[in-house]
């Protein structure tokens, strides 16, 4: 009788660890729809549900961290445009100014990561001053990706590299601006 019921452990495991998922899922497609891009949200977010479970402060956490090697990633791809041959005076000005725009987003979102796990380990006017600190590097961070794409506007730079750039600044903003949002329902909820 024992070993029949040691040969259901394994299922049972597997039960508990796909309905453990799902619940992930489902508080991640919840909290998701208080941004601004709940899609964006879901799909940059749900590899990581075994890891947030159902916690607010994992999930911002998370975001954070998604948004970081976004914005390393842009930082990156931005570097690499700007070594292009060819490119007009007024391409490298713009590809030179939005690879520092982003380096500084990127810096800001490192920040905020590291202030956020700071906050989880404080209490009363500390978490709020660490919290505080959180929402204005995200929001900077956030202006700071924007700011790259004012270098691209107007029809002389129309083309290419600016289509490249809008859409991954774009994807990147989107990223940043809902880890802003995750981390304001985390302070609110703590």
């Amino acid at each position: 009788m024992a070993a029949r019921n040691f040969s259901l452990l394994p299922l049972l495991l597997a039960l508990l660890y796909i309905s453990g998922t799902a619940a992930s899922e489902n508080f991640i497609r919840a909290s998701c729809k208080a941004t601004d891009y709940p899609a964006v949200c879901v799909q940059s977010l749900s590899a990581y549900a075994s890891a947030i479970q159902q916690s607010p402060r994992q999930l911002a956490l998370t975001a954070l961290s998604v948004s970081q090697a976004r914005a390393e990633s842009m930082r990156a791809f931005v570097a690499k445009l700007a070594k292009f041959k060819g490119l007009k005076a007024r391409e490298y000005g713009a590809i030179k100014d939005c690879l520092e725009e982003i380096g500084d987003s990127a810096d800001r979102i490192q920040k905020s990561v590291q202030e956020l796990n700071a906050a989880s380990k404080s209490k009363g006017k500390d978490f709020l001053w660490h919290m505080s600190n959180v929402e204005t590097w995200v929001s900077a961070a956030l202006t700071d990706e924007n700011t790259c794409l004012d270098g691209f506007s107007g029809r002389a730079l129309d083309g290419r590299i600016k289509n490249s750039v809008r859409a991954r600044v774009t994807n990147v903003a989107q990223v940043t601006s809902n880890a802003l949002a995750l981390v304001n329902q985390f302070a609110a909820k703590s």
